[in-house]
C-alpha cells in the first residue's frame, strides 16, 4: 500500500514538474531599428575673418562761416535762403545805408557824376550750404552783425564717442569703414581727437574725416567697425555646425564618419562673427562632412541620412 501510495505521489510530482517546464511559448522579440536623423552637411573652408567691435558716429560740418554786415544800414535785397548751396563769391545780401536811404538819389540829381548808391554788396566767403538766416529785406544791421551762417561742405566728418576701454584699438584702425542707414560705406580716416573724457560715459571724441563730394545731412548717425582681431587663413563653419553647453564652455560638431553615421568632435573655438566660427583645434580634412541641420540634440554615434 504504502509502494503504491510512493508511486502515486511521484506521477503527481512527476506531471507537476513535466507542466512547469513546458510553459506558454513567450511572444518573438522585435528589434525596433534606431531612429534616423535627416540632416544637411557642409565642409571646412579657409577664410578671413575678423572679430569686430561695432559703434555709432555722427556726421557733423565741423566749419562754419559767418556772412557778416560790413556797414550799419539796411538790408535793401536778400538771396539767401535756408537750406540753399551757394558757391564762393556768390552774392547774398544788398546793404543800403541809412543815410542813402534818407537822401535817395537827392545826391546824383545834383551831380551826376557822382554816381552816389550807398549800396555794399555781401558775398559768400566759401562753397557750402546755408545753415542759418537771421535777417531778411527791410531789417536794419550794424556793421560786423551776422546775417547768415554757411556750412563749409568740404569740412564733413563723423564724430566717434569711442570707450575709453578701446582706445588702443584706434592705432591698429587709423583708415575704417563708415557704413550709413541707406546702405552706403564710406572710407573714413581718423584725423584727430579730443583731449578730454566724458566723465559719465567715459568716452573720448576721435574725428573722423570722409572725402566730400557727397551730401550727407548733420546729425546723421553711421555704423563703424572696429577691428579687435583678424587671421587671414582661419578654418571657419557655419555657426550652425557648432553645438555647445548650458554654460558655452565646451563647444563640439558632429562630423559624418560614414553616409548614415554622426560622431562628436570636441573643438576648440576662435573668431566668431554673424555667421561663422573660426576652429582652433583639431584641423579637419577639407572632405570631411560637418553636420549644420539636425545636429542639435543628436547623440554621438548618431544614425543619420543626408538630405540633399
Amino acid at each position: 500500500m504504502n509502494n503504491h501510495l510512493k508511486l502515486m505521489y511521484a506521477a503527481i510530482a512527476a506531471m507537476f514538474a513535466f507542466s512547469g517546464c513546458n510553459p506558454s511559448a513567450p511572444a518573438d522579440t522585435v528589434d525596433e531599428p534606431s531612429p534616423v536623423t535627416p540632416v544637411q552637411v557642409t565642409m571646412v573652408s579657409d577664410s578671413s575673418l575678423a572679430e569686430t567691435v561695432e559703434l555709432s558716429a555722427v556726421s557733423a560740418y565741423l566749419e562754419k562761416s559767418f556772412v557778416k554786415a560790413n556797414i550799419n544800414g539796411y538790408v535793401e535785397s536778400a538771396q539767401a535762403v535756408m537750406g540753399k548751396k551757394v558757391t564762393s563769391h556768390q552774392l547774398l545780401f544788398s546793404l543800403i545805408t541809412k543815410e542813402a536811404k534818407s537822401i535817395g538819389n537827392s545826391v546824383n540829381k545834383l551831380d551826376a557824376g557822382f554816381k552816389f548808391s550807398g549800396i555794399s554788396n555781401i558775398r559768400a566767403d566759401q562753397a557750402g550750404t546755408i545753415v542759418q538766416v537771421n535777417h531778411q529785406k527791410g531789417d536794419y544791421v550794424q556793421d560786423g552783425e551776422a546775417l547768415a551762417t554757411i556750412s563749409n561742405r568740404n569740412s564733413l566728418v563723423f564724430l566717434l564717442d569711442l570707450p575709453y576701454e578701446y582706445n588702443q584699438l584706434i592705432n591698429q584702425n587709423r583708415t575704417l569703414d563708415i557704413l550709413l542707414t541707406d546702405g552706403t560705406t564710406l572710407a573714413g580716416t581718423v584725423t584727430g581727437t579730443m583731449p578730454s573724457v566724458d566723465s559719465a560715459a567715459q568716452t573720448q571724441r576721435y574725428i573722423l574725416k570722409v572725402a566730400g563730394g557727397k551730401d550727407i545731412p548733420e546729425g546723421l548717425i553711421a555704423k563703424v567697425r572696429l577691428t579687435k582681431i583678424k587671421h587671414n587663413q582661419a578654418q571657419v563653419l557655419p555657426k550652425s555646425a557648432v553645438l555647445a553647453n548650458e554654460t558655452e564652455d565646451q563647444f563640439w560638431v558632429m562630423k559624418l564618419i560614414n553616409d548614415s553615421t554622426a560622431v562628436r568632435v570636441n573643438v576648440k573655438k576662435g573668431i566668431e562673427n554673424h555667421n561663422s566660427i573660426e576652429v582652433l583645434e583639431p584641423k579637419f580634412a577639407k572632405t570631411d562632412r560637418i553636420v549644420t541641420s539636425g545636429n542639435y540634440g543628436i547623440a554621438d554615434t548618431a544614425k543619420v541620412k543626408i538630405q540633399k
